[in-house]
């Protein structure tokens, strides 16, 4: 069991959906017939408004950012059709799919969404201006490059398609990533504790400790001094103590949440309660580090112990995950399972899979 039967899972969802769609066309065929008659209208419309040259039609999507998608009478005739046949795809979706089970029909909206959007004439060199601008202006240049780049991800991914999205290369330790001065006052089988350098002559007496998620890591909030939080923090007089997490290997394969919330959360506040005993601790958790905050503060509040806990902040967190949104989509029993699988076969969830 490994990644690819996850991929292959998706793949059968995906055909199972598109049957799915079929037969709902199929049994309800006057709905396609009148969407048919709707576009073809708003088409023509569209059309004679072209040829009257009126070319005037402004969007806020990015994908037609560039000019050109409004100047030139053709590009923005591309523009405007795909933008046509995207509004009268989601309706008649939303059309076929009232009276079907909602999971399902989420599924099938988010699926041809997907193929819509791939389809987009901004996805091509030959139908997007700005590409062939760049490539007229470079000799094609840019064309090759991006082949290098192209052939660059596959040789990353040993053959699948791993798009780089940041370059390496460009971070620089203590420069623009985790650049705040700081050390390490405490570290078990699961974290590292460190506590920040100070930069005033006064500090408030109730520090912070920020709990960050284990799937980024800890410098998220601490890039480079211009748009980090903790160095932010520090310059204004706060005490703060950050936890990173470990990178998980095989031999964590029987960590649960508690162990995070218990070997994480619990134990950065004892040592900080034992350095700083007259103190009140702030926390702020970050994500999947903010669920953790709040199931720490649960528990605590059962035990009758809030470690000296003076306030809780929470940025992006949540706690009710009944309506995960489109992630939906790829969750059920069956992905579950086979994700479960992977996870005992490996001991821990590989970047690649998430």
């Amino acid at each position: 069991m490994n990644q690819h039967s996850s991929i292959n899972y998706t793949i059968n969802e995906l055909l199972e959906t598109w049957t799915r769609l079929i037969t709902c066309v199929d049994k309800n065929p006057q709905i396609l017939l009148c969407a048919q008659q709707k576009y073809w209208v708003d088409y023509t419309n569209l059309y004679q408004e072209i040829s009257g040259n009126a070319n005037q039609s402004n969007t806020t999507d990015k994908r037609f950012s560039h000019q050109d998608w409004q100047d030139n009478l053709i590009f923005n005739f591309i523009k405007r059709s795909y933008l046509l046949f995207s509004q009268h795809s989601e309706n008649l979706i939303g059309d076929l799919t009232t009276h079907i089970d909602k999971k399902v029909s989420s599924r099938m909206k988010f699926y041809i969404r997907q193929l819509v959007d791939a389809a987009a004439p901004s996805n091509f060199a030959y139908s997007n201006p700005e590409v062939l601008s760049k490539s007229l202006a470079s000799n094609g240049i840019n064309l090759i490059n991006g082949m290098q780049k192209f052939i660059k991800d596959l040789e990353q991914g040993k053959g699948r398609l791993n798009i780089q999205l940041t370059d390496n290369e460009s971070f620089h330790l203590g420069q623009n990533i985790a650049c705040t001065r700081g050390k390490v006052i405490f570290q078990n089988d699961l974290m590292q504790l460190i506590q920040y350098t100070p930069t005033t002559k006064k500090i408030y007496s109730n520090p912070l400790l920020i709990i960050p998620p284990w799937i980024n890591k800890y410098y998220i909030l601490d890039l480079q001094q211009e748009n980090s939080l903790v160095k932010w923090l520090v310059d204004q007089g706060f005490c703060v103590f950050m936890i990173s997490w470990v990178n998980a290997t095989d031999k964590h394969r029987d960590i649960k949440f508690a162990d995070y919330m218990t070997q994480g959360s619990i134990a950065a506040l004892k040592i900080i309660q034992k350095n700083l005993p007259d103190s009140k601790i702030n926390i702020l958790g970050y994500c999947i580090g903010g669920t953790l905050l709040g199931c720490t503060l649960a528990y605590l509040a059962r035990k009758k112990n809030n470690l000296s806990i003076n306030s809780a902040t929470l940025l992006t967190t949540l706690f009710d995950f009944s309506e995960p949104g489109e992630l939906g989509n790829f969750i059920d029993d069956k992905q579950l399972d086979i994700l479960e699988k992977i996870m005992k076969k490996s001991g821990y969830m590989d970047g690649n899979i998430m």
